[in-house]
């Protein structure tokens, strides 16, 4: 039996069970393209994205700079 994926991908299912009807293969393929969709989703996650609250451009206050004099400037 050769069925199709709401993808377009085509599955060649082959049914040992004699006498299997239409809404049992149905449900079978149904379960089955399920099962491999949630497979190839949780086998490649996405890459976790930085979030802009870390971002050091939205920091509330300038960088610390070290050297002569710094530590004065930067009571002012």
């Amino acid at each position: 039996m050769t069925s199709s994926t709401p993808e377009g991908e085509a599955l060649d299912l082959r049914f040992a069970t004699r006498d299997v009807t239409a809404e049992e293969a149905a449900a079978v393929t149904a379960v089955l393209v399920a099962a491999v969709r949630e497979h190839q989703h949780d086998a490649a996650p996405e890459p976790a994205r930085r979030s802009d609250w870390s971002h050091p451009r939205t920091a509330l206050r300038p960088r610390i700079e070290v050297g002569p004099g710094r530590w004065v400037g930067s009571a002012r």
